[in-house]
């Protein structure tokens, strides 16, 4: 993937707005994110369409799910030469070791580069009563750090965090492990329900490796403008 740490979302409804949107604001960003909503609608050939204009794609669908059906999944996404899957760290150590297997052998048959197997420990929506509600007796950031220390002891190479938990990331995790933050915003949207958010220069400064930028570039008036201005702000 490139050096420009900004993964743009493409949190469109189809195929078409997805990929008016992919060509405006590529000169500015260095990935796109391709989640639930748009996979959902256009299918794996939208992510075939985004990579065959050279773009990275964030494949992240969050898989969740005993780990035979999870490696089987990862297997289809590194099939779609996707440099970026996601994966839920709550569904433990074999299924996130398998996940990463998984990726590494698929793409070491087809000659590609394995994509980075992310492992999701707490939405950036929820909050310590979230966790409680749930029956979690951790606060939100030990929740974090017990999940993500048990990513990196299962193989994983990153983990999408939120912003507010980079820096404890930070002193306990090794220096290679790759922190995608999502719930970035720059302070001139709406409330919105993104809970624990920093600006993408407090993030990077945190020590975030990438920043997942949505609605501050796709809900702009001028969504090439808007990235470009978060772009200056990291330099």
């Amino acid at each position: 993937m490139t050096r420009n740490p900004i993964i743009v979302a493409l949190d469109v409804p189809s195929a078409e707005q997805a990929l008016k949107l992919a060509e405006l604001v590529a000169p500015a960003v260095g990935a796109f994110k391709i989640g639930k909503e748009l996979f959902v609608s256009a299918g794996p050939d939208i992510v075939k369409r985004v990579r065959a204009t050279g773009a990275s794609v964030f494949l992240d669908l969050k898989f969740h799910d005993i780990p035979n059906t999870v490696a089987k999944a990862i297997a289809a996404a590194t099939r779609l030469d996707v440099q970026m899957t996601t994966i839920h760290t709550s569904g433990g150590g074999e299924m996130m070791r398998a996940a990463e297997r998984s990726a590494q052998d698929t793409a070491k048959l087809l000659g590609l580069v394995a994509p980075l197997v992310l492992g999701v420990t707490v939405l950036t929506s929820s909050t310590n009563e979230t966790l409680t509600e749930i029956g979690c007796e951790a606060d939100t950031e030990n929740q974090v750090l017990r999940l993500a220390e048990l990513a990196v002891t299962s193989g994983l190479r990153g983990l999408v965090c939120s912003p507010l938990e980079i820096v404890a990331l930070r002193k306990v995790l090794p220096a290679h492990i790759q922190l995608v933050t999502p719930g970035i915003r720059t302070g001139a949207e709406k409330a919105d329900d993104q809970k624990r958010t920093l600006s993408p220069r407090e993030a990077m400064q945190a020590g975030a490796s990438w920043l997942v930028i949505g609605r501050p570039i796709y809900a702009a008036e001028n969504p090439r403008w808007a990235a470009e201005k978060i772009l200056e702000s990291l330099s």
